[in-house]
């Protein structure tokens, strides 16, 4: 995930026109004149180049409402989205926004309420998204402000032969220090073999994602529930420490710059044993023609402290508060959204590219069980054990597992995982970079007491 420029996302937007009031007031009755167009700004993964691929062809077919895409990469679709839907400029109907948007997205003003519309289309059946979905798009207000599209916890894979061979066993709910025990076994198990790969690439949604997990089940939080600043604490310098050293010892080569991209490769060539991260990327490992397709073991994430420890993310479609065609957005969403668009996906392009990890049907499908069997009970198990109000042992300010919700943390975390990024490549100590980053968070904190 890139840095968020959404600092203005903190002013409540007073620059709407009378008509665009009205409009977002429309609600269950809405819509204008004939226009049966709607557009919608979504990001440019492939689940959604699927999901262009064939709207034409289902829903436009079906409804009568044609859908104008427009795609971009993820650092310039979230620009985009949150400049339009902050002015409200009508530009978009939908678009995707994820978990970590909507609370401040819906405090603004900026989105239109679905509750009813959820509650009205039965077939859609609310119920079967999961509730730690439902609740990550609810706002403080009590009101639910988008569906997801797919989503996704983190999970630790490992090779299991490797393991084998090692005589080693993994534990079905491991420990941190169980991890670093075995990383330091396997490690060198085959040639150009690390034991683990873990993030190290700067950024709020590359290295502080995993990290901040483990802070988490170590005990730590980036902020107190009055919104103190605790990066220098005990737990949470732990907890770095312990990161930090372990892909120091055991993880990969180049480890400050490498994100989701490089460790999904390096355990798809056999140069990681294991690596902690998203559950989005089992279906890359267990593809057909995946080097190590069978080999790969899922278990939950690591913990300490806490029962669990995975993150919790999700791409959903948010509608723009002064759309004109309120019930058009909602039809494509609850299409899009929906179990029988699952279904779509898997007869035209295999079950494997279904967008999983928002219904609990999906997981009962006997053809995605036939395709995700190795990984989607954990995948399962993950996203439902998820507590993105609370994750850790302690209250906190506000929602959020592997990121704090405010505009600010996209800079600020973005910030402090340079600090730490250069801890790992050995420029500096853990306890220096932890003692810039306290001073970091202590003036955003400020803003909030």
């Amino acid at each position: 995930m890139p840095v968020l420029t959404l600092r203005a996302a903190r002013i409540p937007v007073v620059a709407l026109t009378a008509g665009a009031l009205l409009t977002g007031c429309a609600g269950m009755g809405g819509g204008s004149s004939g226009d049966k167009t709607i557009r919608v700004l979504m990001v440019n993964n492939p689940q959604m180049a699927d999901l262009q691929k064939l709207t034409k062809k289902y829903f436009t077919k079906e409804t009568g409402i044609t859908v104008k895409f427009t795609m971009m990469p993820e650092n310039e679709v979230r620009d985009k989205i949150s400049q339009d839907f902050a002015n409200q400029a009508r530009q978009y109907d939908v678009a995707t926004i994820s978990n970590f948007e909507v609370p401040f997205y819906a405090k603004n003003g900026w989105l239109m309420p679905l509750d009813g519309y959820a509650a009205k289309d039965k077939a859609f059946d609310q119920k079967d998204v999961l509730p730690s979905m439902r609740q990550s798009l609810t706002a403080e207000d009590g009101k639910l402000y988008a569906e997801p599209f797919y989503g996704e916890s983190s999970f630790l894979m490992y090779r299991k032969d490797v393991l084998a061979e090692k005589h080693l066993k993994m534990p079905e709910r491991p420990t941190w220090q169980q991890v670093a025990d075995i990383a330091s076994k396997v490690d060198g198990a085959r040639k150009g073999m690390n034991g683990v790969c873990l993030r190290g690439l700067p950024g709020w949604g590359e290295l502080m994602a995993p990290l901040t997990t483990v802070v988490n089940t170590f005990g730590g939080t980036w902020f107190t529930k009055d919104w103190k600043a605790q990066l220098d604490s005990p737990e949470f310098t732990k907890a770095t420490k312990f990161y930090v050293d372990l892909v120091r010892k055991h993880g990969e080569a180049g480890a400050a710059q490498s994100g989701f991209a490089e460790c999904l490769n390096n355990l798809t060539q056999g140069k990681s044993a294991m690596w902690y991260d998203a559950t989005s990327a089992a279906g890359s490992l267990e593809a057909a023609k995946s080097p190590v397709k069978g080999k790969i073991g899922y278990v939950q994430a690591p913990v300490e402290k806490t029962d669990s420890s995975g993150w919790l993310y999700t791409w959903a479609w948010g509608v723009q508060k002064a759309t004109r065609h309120p019930d058009n957005a909602w039809k494509f969403i609850s299409w899009a959204s929906s179990k029988k668009y699952e279904d779509l996906v898997g007869k035209n392009f295999g079950y494997a590219n279904v967008p999983a990890g928002k219904r609990s049907s999906t997981y009962s499908n006997p053809d995605y069980r036939d395709t995700a069997g190795s990984f989607s009970e954990e995948t399962r198990k993950a996203i439902l054990s998820a507590k993105p109000r609370d994750p850790g042992v302690q209250p906190r300010p506000t929602i959020g597992i592997q990121f704090v919700d405010i505009p600010e943390f996209a800079d600020l975390g973005t910030k402090v995982a340079q600090e730490i990024s250069a801890a790992i490549a050995g420029k500096q100590s853990v306890e220096s970079a932890l003692k810039k980053s306290q001073q970091l968070a202590e003036k955003v904190g400020e803003e909030y007491r």
